[in-house]
């Protein structure tokens, strides 16, 4: 199964080539236009070492917006034989398009949903009222890592992701459903939280799944015409799929 979701355009490819500091890229442009050392921006928290590597092919989309800062967003890099969005911006609209969509939305039909809703300490992603009148709260990570076909997260620790696990084991212990939903952009067999990088992340997420938070990792390919696609569910791994991961 393959949907279009959205389209995320670019606008010129390069050559990245140093990563200052979490936030900032710097790329050799080499097509439409030849820019060396142009400054762009890095929307994405994790450490991102298997794709942002100098000498890797990457694209870029033009800045919007005043006030800018570098005139270049990072959108995809190459991983492999795939492009990999990098963009996290993106992901709640992609989510939300997959969660009223009732043949891909892990959920089923829903009746409403709203984003950004705070509950204890955090935000989490979304508030879902499903067909059937009861709510879950859905919490959307993305996965750009992933290793011998095996999707991990995080790629760096995570000190909000591991709080937002405890915010969905707590509204679990209330009674109300709760659920992670991670957006994999890379090709994978199974999904695993990545023990090796963040161990308390991952013993939460165990605990998570004990106490009854549903997991959904949906597979989404980016193509170089710009269109996100749906590719449907993969499961999380079992012990014997991820000794290491899991």
């Amino acid at each position: 199964m393959s949907v279009p979701i959205i389209r995320v355009p670019w606008d010129a490819e390069g050559i990245f080539v140093d990563r200052p500091n979490r936030f900032l890229g710097v790329v050799d442009i080499i097509h439409p236009d030849v820019l060396m050392g142009e400054r762009v921006h890095v929307r994405d928290p994790g450490r991102l070492k298997e794709l942002l590597y100098r000498g890797n092919r990457v694209l870029l989309k033009r800045a919007e917006g005043e006030g800018r800062r570098t005139k270049w967003d990072l959108i995809a890099a190459r991983g492999g034989d795939e492009w990999v969005l990098v963009h996290s911006g993106y992901h709640r609209e992609i989510s939300r398009r997959i969660l009223e969509n009732a043949e891909m939305s892990p959920l089923g039909p829903i009746a409403s949903l709203r984003a950004e809703v705070s509950v204890g300490r955090s935000r989490l992603d979304f508030l879902v009222s499903k067909a059937d009148g009861r709510d879950v709260w859905v919490e959307v990570k993305g996965c750009t890592l992933a290793r011998s076909g095996v999707a991990l997260f995080p790629d760096a620790p995570t000190e909000r992701g591991r709080r937002h696990l405890r915010e969905l084991i707590e509204i679990r212990d209330r009674g109300v459903d709760a659920a992670v939903m991670v957006l994999v952009f890379r090709e994978a067999e199974c999904f695993a939280p990545n023990a090796e990088t963040d161990p308390e992340f991952a013993s939460l997420f165990r605990e998570a799944v004990d106490a009854g938070v549903e997991v959904h990792a949906v597979r989404l390919r980016y193509g170089e015409d710009g269109l996100l696609r749906y590719a449907g569910r993969i499961p999380v791994c079992s012990a014997t799929s991820s000794p290491r991961a899991l």
